[in-house]
């Protein structure tokens, strides 16, 4: 009496003897039902493989590892706002000398300061 094997070869392991059939009753129907089930396992273990589960389960399953990540994102993130904002602001200011003339930028804050020094006085 020969069992339904998962790859032809090999029997099913750690199935209850109830489940494992004579091969010989029904072979087409079996030998196809295994066939259909190994291609769908296939499929499954395809997908799971292209959607990283395993990387996902791990990183949220571990709190020492989550929290570094979160870290390390979190700084690479105020470091990267920081940069463009500089990089940005330094862009502006350039363009805005271009056009601008900076003693008339001068004189104002020259007038403001002499309001200043009156209020007190």
């Amino acid at each position: 009496m020969s069992k339904v094997t998962m790859n032809g070869n090999t029997p099913i392991t750690g199935a209850p003897p109830a489940q494992q059939y004579d091969i010989n009753e029904h072979p087409f129907e079996l030998r196809h039902e295994v066939k259909r089930l190994n291609t769908r396992l296939d499929q499954i273990a395809d997908s799971l493989e292209r959607a990283q589960i395993k990387d996902i389960i791990e990183n949220y399953s571990n709190p020492k590892k989550r929290i570094i990540t979160n870290f390390t994102a979190g700084m690479a993130r105020g470091l990267g706002l920081t940069v463009g904002t500089f990089v940005v602001l330094g862009l502006l200011a350039f363009i805005l000398s271009q056009f601008v003339n900076m003693p008339i930028v001068g004189q104002y804050i020259a007038d403001l300061l002499g309001y200043i020094e009156d209020y007190k006085k």
